[in-house]
């Protein structure tokens, strides 16, 4: 399987790598990439072949994705058009519906969209894929073995799904992030030196949710075997539920699967 990534921005390099990794050759994988600094580094450090121009660049593959910034896409869809023949096309731009994508791309069919995640870049991510009507079962492993080099697969059925593995996964890592920050700014607080506070926050972050990967039991469940009563984690939790920070949480997602949507209606209209 030869693969050409047009755009050769963070998430890209973060899947060659995994597929370097995972025993792909460097022949077998291109970049696209316009900019000549980025079409430098990406040899410097991946070692894989990188053009500026568009029809050499997918001549000869067999999977073309599409890693642009999604204000990109449909310029980039406009000029790929023409030249497809018969390639499995995925998507890594958030937010653009597969039958707008085929829609710029003359009505070709053959896409699967994906909506990897931040944590990728280490290999740890977790990926949504959706494919459209014309994807063969063959197409399905193919996209789940590009993706699968930095991380997991989750495919929906509905594409409106999309929107939800959006807001939890693909914005998850900033709720993380929100929550870490709050939990090192307390520690310091509380007379922990920054290195310390973020020791203790990165590795109980890192704890827990190994603990809750490799455990059976629901996070409700290991909440509650954590939570003893009158300790000091009942305290801390009793002041979570009053101010109502599972809902906010809830809240919050819910605006960004919105927001997806939004966008998603925004690109519908070039």
């Amino acid at each position: 399987m030869k693969i050409t990534f047009i755009g050769g921005g963070n998430m890209a390099s973060a899947l060659i790598s995994g597929l370097l990794q995972q025993g792909y050759a460097t022949s077998q994988l291109h970049v696209v990439e316009i900019s000549a600094e980025n079409r430098e580094k990406i040899k410097r450090e991946l070692g894989v072949p990188t053009v500026a121009d568009l029809a050499s660049g997918i001549a000869e593959s067999d999977v073309v994705v599409l890693s642009v910034k999604p204000q990109q896409l449909h310029e980039l869809a406009l000029k790929l058009a023409p030249l497809l023949n018969n390639q499995l096309v995925i998507s890594i731009a958030a937010g653009i519906r597969a039958i707008d994508i085929s829609r710029w791309l003359d009505g070709y069919q053959r896409i699967v969209r994906a909506m990897p995640n931040t944590p990728s870049l280490v290999r740890a991510g977790v990926a949504g894929l959706y494919a459209a009507s014309d994807v063969n079962e063959q197409d399905r492993k193919n996209a789940e073995a590009i993706l699968t080099a930095v991380g997991s697969v989750l495919w929906v059925d509905d594409e409106e799904m999309l929107h939800t593995v959006t807001a939890i996964s693909g914005s998850g890592p900033a709720y993380v992030f929100y929550f870490i920050e709050s939990m090192q700014q307390a520690g310091i607080e509380l007379g922990l030196t920054p290195k310390q506070a973020r020791q203790l926050s990165l590795q109980t972050f890192v704890g827990a949710s190994e603990l809750a990967s490799l455990s059976d039991e629901d996070a409700a469940t290991l909440r509650t075997r954590v939570t003893s009563k009158g300790g000091t984690t009942e305290q801390a939790i009793q002041v979570m539920e009053k101010n109502d920070v599972k809902s906010k949480i809830m809240a919050a997602i819910n605006a960004a699967s919105e927001r997806s949507k939004e966008m998603s209606n925004e690109f519908s209209k070039l």
